[in-house]
């Protein structure tokens, strides 16, 4: 059993215990340690700073000059080193290739598939689990709604929709 299925099976019980459907991961956490799992080594400054940074730079959205849609500023591309772990390299989009913009756009395709399938999967669950409710829908035609969102008003100082 990997980490991650033990702390899953370990929420499953907690729940079950505490005859709960909802939780926090914060009252997990507290949870687990008092039950005597380890906690993990503090964040070094270093890391918790770099990790800022890429938030940041996952955020910046800028608008195009000429069309006045906003659009992500900064990519990640992925670089497998090695050791096997993977090195996140961050690319401005205004100063990319094409070759980068290929690698990084394939890459948020298929974060975007991967979104969709799962996201399938999970309503089939529901109602096949559920047949006496009304089945859940879960359209994957994106083409109306991205095209309303790309033509809503947009307030001007800070690129959001309104």
């Amino acid at each position: 059993m990997t980490k991650h299925e033990e702390m899953q099976a370990f929420v499953r019980y907690y729940k079950r215990e505490n005859k709960k459907t909802v939780v926090t991961m914060a009252e997990i956490s507290k949870a687990a340690i008092a039950q005597g799992w380890p906690v993990p080594p503090p964040v070094s400054g270093e890391e918790r700073l770099a990790k800022q940074f890429a938030d940041a730079e996952r955020e910046e959205v800028r608008i195009d000059k000429k069309t006045k849609r906003p659009y992500r500023a900064n990519l990640a591309l992925s670089q497998r080193l090695k050791d096997g772990k993977q090195l996140a390299l961050w690319i401005d989009t205004d100063e990319a290739t094409r070759s980068q913009m290929v690698l990084a756009m394939g890459k948020y395709r298929e974060q975007m598939i991967g979104e969709a399938v799962i996201g399938t999967n999970t309503v089939e669950h529901w109602n096949r689990t559920n047949p006496k409710e009304e089945p859940l829908q879960f359209p994957l035609d994106f083409g109306d709604e991205t095209e309303w969102r790309r033509n809503a008003p947009v307030e001007e100082e800070s690129g959001k929709i309104a």
